[in-house]
Parts: C-alpha cells; sequence; structure tokens
C-alpha cells in the first residue's frame, strides 16, 4: 500500500513556475515508478512526467524543457518543477506510483490531485 499525498498547485499566471510535491507514505526507493499525470477539463487523463528506479525520466512532449520531475528520498517526495506555464497547462494534476510485486503484478497508487490554474 502507499498513500500519496500532493501539494503545490495554484494560480498563476502564463510564464510563471509552479512546484507540485507528492508525499509519499514510504521510502520512494522502494517504489519502482513514480509519475505526475494531469486531466484538463472535459479531457482524458495523460502523462506529464514519469521516474522509474535508477532515475530514468520520461516526459510528454508537450513538457520538455519546461518541466523536471525529481525525487528526495529522505523526504519521501517526488517534485514536479513547472517553468514557462501556458494556459493549456491548466489540469489537474495526480501523482502516481507503480509497485510491482511477485505474485501481484503491478499495482497503481493514485493521490487526489492538484488543481493547476494558468492564466492568459
Amino acid at each position: 500500500q502507499v498513500q500519496l499525498v500532493e501539494s503545490g498547485g495554484g494560480l498563476v499566471q502564463a510564464g510563471g513556475s509552479l512546484r507540485l510535491s507528492c508525499v509519499a507514505s514510504r521510502s520512494i526507493s522502494s517504489i519502482n515508478a513514480m509519475a505526475w499525470y494531469r486531466q484538463a477539463p472535459g479531457k482524458q487523463r495523460e502523462l506529464v512526467a514519469a521516474m522509474a528506479s535508477g532515475d530514468s525520466t520520461n516526459y510528454a512532449d508537450s513538457v520538455k524543457g519546461r518541466f523536471t520531475i525529481s525525487g528526495d528520498n529522505a523526504k519521501n517526495t517526488v517534485y514536479l518543477q513547472m517553468n514557462s506555464l501556458k494556459p493549456e497547462d491548466t489540469a489537474v494534476y495526480y501523482c502516481n506510483a507503480v509497485v510491482i510485486a511477485r505474485g501481484y503484478g503491478a499495482m497503481d497508487y493514485w493521490g487526489k490531485g492538484t488543481l493547476v490554474t494558468v492564466s492568459s
């Protein structure tokens, strides 16, 4: 079991920055992969950035060069640094954790989300 709590969302003007945090209930080094997803009104949830064990990362094309995912093992926290924000980044951002357990396969855990609103 993993509980995830996001924070850091808010209202920001276009061109501004925000840093989202996701605190996990267990060591993130014990989690196989962590990611940020987002869901805009009327749209499907989409992957924004992901980080797997070993620190490999990948990003949606729409955020490459602007967003950075990182982790702090000491704080059990994953961050999403978002720079040069655009109105189209407006969405609820969700933290996701994937744990692969022998005999159970891959299990997904989700936070409740944090709202990011970018004004033009």
